[in-house]
This record gives C-alpha cells, sequence and structure tokens, in this order.
C-alpha cells in the first residue's frame, strides 16, 4: 500500500501553535464509519453522543521534561537529547541533535558551571537515528530533570508554553512520555464528572508515547514501515471494565490513538480477544485492513499528512471517508495537530 494514498494538503494556517484558554472551547468533526455522514458540532456536544453503559477509555500517562540542552565539553558544540524512554536503571534511549556528530563514547554535559549537574555519555546508536545514553549524577534524577528539562513539544509547534500542564491531560498521573497524548487535551475534570454522572464508564490505560506515534513514515510502502515498541499496561479494573461492557452489548470508546493502541494490543494478546490485565512493549502498526478487536469507537485529533496516526483512523473508518471529513475539515478551518480540534468516529 503506498503512503501516498493517505496524502492532503494542510495549509500551515491550520497548524494550532498555542491551546485554547478553555480546553472544551474546541470544534468537533463527527464521522459516521457506516453511513460516511459527516457533522460538525462543539466539542461540548461530545457527552451527547455517549450512550448509557459505554466505556470510554483514557490514556492516564504523564509528559516528562525530556527535552535537554548540553553541551560537548571536548568541542563546546551544543547538543539537543529528546528523551524517549527509560531502559534500565540510569540509561535511556533518546534522540539527539545533530545527530551526525553525536556518536558511541560522545560525552554531554548538561547545566552550568563548573560542576555539571548531568552527564550523559553515548553507549549506542540505533537503527532509527535514536542512542542510548547512560546518565551520571547525584542527587534525584527525576528532580534535575525537572529543573533542566524542558516539555517536548513537536517541532511544529514555534510557541512557548509558559505553563507546562497546557500539555498535560487533567487525568495524567504515570510519568514516562515524551509526547501528550492529545485528544486528553480537551477534557476538563469537570467535563469529565459530567460525563460520569450521566452513565458512562470511565477507565484507564497507560502508554508512554515515545518514537513509535510520532515518527514520520520515511518507506514508499507502509508494509515496510516498522514501528517503535512503546511501554503499555492494562490494570486489572480497566479490563473488568471492558469485559462489562463487552457482555451487555455495550460500546468501548477509546480516547486517542495511544489508547486504542493499547487496546488492540491487549485484544491481539489472547485468543478471543478478551481483554485482560496485561502490560509489556507493543509496536503494533494499524492501518487499512486491520480488523478492530476492542475499540468500537475513537475520539481523535487531526493529524499530519501521511501519518501512521491517520493511517490507524482510516483502517477504522475507511481511506476515503476519513479523508473526505479531512478536506472538509481544512475547507472549515478546523484547527490541527496537538493543540488542535477533534474528531470523534463512531
Amino acid at each position: 500500500m503506498d503512503v501516498s494514498l493517505f496524502d492532503f494538503e494542510l495549509p500551515e494556517k491550520l497548524i494550532a501553535q498555542t491551546p485554547l484558554a478553555n480546553r472544551t472551547q474546541s470544534r468537533l468533526l463527527t464521522l459516521d464509519r457506516r453511513t460516511g455522514d459527516i457533522a460538525h458540532r462543539n466539542f461540548t456536544d461530545f457527552i451527547d453522543l455517549l450512550e448509557d453503559g459505554d466505556t470510554l477509555i483514557l490514556n492516564d500517562t504523564r509528559v516528562i521534561p525530556a527535552r535537554l540542552f548540553g553541551t560537548k565539553p571536548d568541542t563546546g558544540g551544543s547538543v539537543e537529547v529528546l528523551l524517549l524512554k527509560q531502559l534500565e536503571g540510569d540509561r535511556w534511549e533518546a534522540l539527539v541533535r545533530p545527530g551526525k556528530r553525536v556518536k558511541t563514547g560522545t560525552v554531554i554535559t548538561f547545566g552550568e558551571g563548573p560542576e555539571p549537574l548531568l552527564t550523559a555519555t553515548v553507549e549506542a546508536e540505533g537503527d532509527m537515528g535514536e542512542r542510548t545514553l547512560a546518565f551520571q549524577y547525584r542527587g534525584i534524577f527525576t528532580e534535575i530533570l525537572d529543573q533542566l528539562g524542558h516539555m517536548p513539544l513537536p517541532p511544529y509547534i514555534r510557541e512557548t508554553l509558559p505553563d507546562r500542564e497546557r500539555y498535560q491531560t487533567v487525568y495524567a498521573r504515570e510519568a514516562g512520555s515524551a509526547a501528550a497524548p492529545t485528544a486528553g487535551l480537551h477534557f476538563t475534570e469537570a467535563y469529565l464528572e459530567q460525563i460520569r454522572e450521566k452513565g458512562i464508564q470511565i477507565a484507564y490505560v497507560t502508554l508512554h508515547v515515545g518514537l513509535g506515534t510520532f515518527r514520520p513514515v520515511s518507506v514508499d510502502n507502509i508494509h515496510e514501515h516498522k514501528m517503535h515498541a512503546e511501554y503499555y499496561e492494562v490494570p486489572p479494573e480497566t479490563a473488568a471494565a471492558i469485559q462489562t461492557a463487552r457482555a451487555a452489548g455495550k460500546r468501548v470508546i477509546a480516547v486517542g490513538t495511544t489508547s486504542a493502541r493499547t487496546l488492540e494490543t491487549a485484544a491481539a494478546s489472547t485468543e478471543d480477544g478478551r481483554i485482560e490485565a496485561c502490560s509489556g512493549w507493543t509496536d503494533i502498526f494499524i492501518y487499512p485492513g486491520y480488523t478492530f478487536r476492542c475499540v468500537d469507537a475513537l475520539l481523535t485529533n487531526f493529524h499530519l499528512p501521511k501519518s501512521t496516526l491517520l493511517m490507524m483512523i482510516s483502517a477504522l473508518a475507511g481511506r476515503e471517508p476519513v479523508l473526505a471529513a479531512y478536506n472538509e475539515a481544512v475547507e472549515k478551518e478546523y484547527r490541527f495537530f496537538s493543540f488542535g480540534d477533534a474528531m470523534f468516529i463512531y
């Protein structure tokens, strides 16, 4: 399948640079995957699209200040580091810039003064441009990271973000992500409480967003694209909630593509697709031709052309209906990407 099939024209002015003052002020495009019907609403209307007994699955990962700016002490050259995932102990997988100048054995220091707060040594170079870094420091790593690190905003966002919490969901609690599960940025605590009061069950999974989610597709044939593994967890109470919904013939609604990937990974781990408590690493790549085993509906943001996320939602609703919806979203000037508007596929 050719990656060009998932291309569309996106004016740069539609790339949202800042979050809305009120999270729920976003617009909402809905797509009926059975009929292809498209409708335009406000995000506050999302609750009206939920039915008694539905189970809403949220990704409770928390973004860490994973972007670090360091120096090579031997040359004085600047290095930018994006922490992707912790391996074991003080070893991390990371992306670095400029990559060509950061080889195995390179030492990078972080923090001003005669004694750097943090030092990293490059131990290995990966096939996808990533590096394995071993850190040395005194004190508590998370406290040092909080002091030196910056929120890892996507490169298309050029505005500063004074308040770090604007790039966190209101239910974020499990630290470990290099990017936010952005579909969840639309919710406030008050709105989630309204959803609960309607009789909608809310449950949580964890997927720490890393290179697998936002790595661009660089091959012409999508079957040749390799996803990077990301850590996930499905707790027992979430598995039980999904089993209850399934037994009652109710919908399982994923908030965000990361929640969807987690649920589909869990479903693939059992012979009958039954969701059980589990954890591990997933590199699942969902594109048209895939049959969803758990997710019935999906709330998501608008994604990059030719991205794996656009391919995933095309697997759920069909490539042509999705691209038709995207073209309409462009025409009506919806806000795209992390701080953009929302789309509900049901």
